[in-house]
């Protein structure tokens, strides 16, 4: 049986199956079940795999995998390839290997540089985390909204402990620094938090007894029907002063002081609703008034407007009272009259006022003076037949003779 023959290796004709390496032939294996091809092409995969194994850690290498990991792998291989039972380039495969080694030197000062500069970023996030917790720390106790504040230092704290969990080790010095400061403003937020709640409670337990108190005068005043309303708005001034007592109390405590005053205005109310009865009398006098005053809206004569509407403002005041709800819509219509009958006064001292007649009358010497300049220069301009001018002095003279209208009348 002749040998049959590949690039890395062959087979005698016993089965033998031989790999070429630089030092000489060496056997690898037998391949007895098959032909001789069967027997390479077995040997030559198990290359393949050793090949692909190369390959792979090559990958990992630029990928940027653990140095550690990769010069382990490296040694592992390397042991495996050396005296291998497979044909193929082995000595490629050493030398990618001892490639390798010189990338994980590299890899190693690559990643320590990425790793320090991973802690650099980390200390400053960190350092972040403290600045927020110490504003929050630093407000004034009195003016923070607590219920904000809580929340802001527990999500601090959560992103703190999500760091501390995900991120890169710290130096014990700087991340011990760190966790004394987040920890302090932490108590510091706490203690305020803390005094300001039981300086509250102190504040509501004194708006309690005091609105008590005004509770119990409220209902004090019940007896004295209408009578008390003056007083028990003087205790609602001193209940808006008292302050809170917390919600449910302040709740509680209101109904009692507004059942109070409900209890004060409804003996109100019911002589209102008797005085109505006499005031709707008086409703019906006050509008027969205003009809006969409001036809002086138009009157134009001056003095008989006064003379009428201060009769009619005579007989008004005699008549007395009327509902409630009916003041200001027939106060309103009085109103109105009295003061077209105020315009007519006006404008009657603006006619007869010596002075303004003065300048008036000077004015329109003047005024009719410049109307005449403007005709004669417009008779000119049409003599000239010049339309520009013609229409600039006609113009002049229109707003002329519209002042003058306006004065005369």
């Amino acid at each position: 049986m002749t040998d049959e023959q590949a690039p890395w290796g062959r087979v005698d004709e016993t089965g033998t199956v031989f790999v070429r390496e630089a030092e000489g032939e060496r056997a690898v294996g037998q391949y007895p079940d098959g032909t001789p091809e069967e027997a390479l092409a077995y040997f030559e995969r198990k290359y393949t795999e050793l090949a692909g194994q190369v390959t792979l850690l090559e990958q990992r290498a630029r990928r940027g995998a653990p140095a550690a990991d990769i010069a382990k792998t490296v040694s592992s291989l390397s042991s495996s390839i050396a005296g291998a039972n497979a044909v193929g380039d082995l000595a490629s495969l050493q030398r990618r290997l001892e490639a390798l080694g010189g990338t994980v030197s590299e890899l190693t000062e690559k990643q320590s540089e990425e790793a320090r500069a991973a802690v650099a970023a980390a200390l400053v996030e960190r350092e972040a985390l403290v600045a927020e917790a110490e504003k929050l720390a630093a407000q004034d106790p009195a003016k923070a909204q607590w219920k904000q504040v809580t929340a802001a230092i527990d999500d601090i704290f959560a992103r703190w402990q999500k760091h501390q969990a995900e991120g890169p080790r710290l130096p014990k010095n700087e991340a011990n620094e760190l966790w004394k400061r987040f920890r302090a403003a932490r108590t510091t937020i706490d203690t305020h938090r803390k005094a300001f709640f039981a300086e509250l409670d102190s504040v509501h337990r004194d708006a309690r007894a005091a609105k008590q108190r005004l509770v119990e005068r409220a209902e004090a005043l019940v007896p004295q029907g209408a009578d008390g309303i003056g007083a028990y708005r003087s205790l609602l001034d001193e209940w808006k002063r008292a302050g809170r007592a917390g919600k449910k109390v302040d709740d509680s405590l209101w109904a009692k002081f507004k059942a109070a005053g409900d209890a004060i205005y409804a003996a109100k109310s019911e002589i209102d609703a008797r005085d109505n009865v006499e005031f709707e009398a008086n409703l019906a006098l006050k509008l027969e008034l205003l009809a006969e005053a409001e036809p002086l809206l138009t009157e134009t004569d001056r003095a008989k407007a006064k003379d009428a509407l201060l009769k009619i403002q005579t007989r008004w005041d005699a008549i007395g009272k009327v509902p409630r709800d009916q003041v200001r819509v027939i106060e309103d219509r009085l109103r109105k009259v009295e003061a077209a009958v105020r315009k007519l006064d006006e404008e009657h001292w603006n006619r007869t006022n010596p002075e303004r007649q003065e300048r008036e009358q000077g004015f329109l010497g003047q005024l009719n003076e410049a109307i005449a300049k403007l005709e004669r220069e417009l008779d000119d301009a049409k003599a000239s037949g010049d339309k520009k001018k013609i229409a600039a002095a006609q113009e002049a003279l229109d707003a002329r003779r519209a002042w003058l209208g306006a004065l005369s009348n």
